[in-house]
């Protein structure tokens, strides 16, 4: 089982992550191009759902958190230590330090008015 530092560094990890795909400026050309890609055929299911897990603050940070989670247990050789349900718990407790460190960020920031 992971120690609760290693649950905060990893959804620490995980919010930066996410602000890296959904916010940051470096992300700005591939977001553009997923756009103008989603344009052309507007319809896809499949490129909606990339669309939307790029623009959602929430939706990409669960994905992120879960991959960051489930790289570092296989990086510290982890999976058989513990039931499966325990390293679910875990993937959803970095998930959530994540989430309440992207609500926070939301709460003092105009990211709102940034995107209009």
């Amino acid at each position: 089982m992971l120690s609760l530092t290693e649950l905060l560094i990893l959804g620490l990890a995980s919010y930066r992550a996410t602000q890296l795909v959904v916010w940051d400026t470096i992300g700005e050309g591939p977001r553009a191009r997923l756009e103008l890609w989603h344009a052309h055929k507007h319809t896809s299911w499949f490129r909606t759902f990339l669309r939307q897990l790029v623009s959602c603050t929430y939706c990409a940070g669960w994905w992120l958190s879960m991959a960051a989670t489930l790289t570092y247990l296989t990086a510290i050789s982890a999976w058989g230590n513990s039931p499966l349900i325990v390293h679910a718990v875990e993937c959803w407790a970095v998930t959530g330090v994540q989430a309440l460190l992207n609500r926070y960020d939301d709460s003092r920031s105009n990211r709102q008015s940034e995107s209009n």
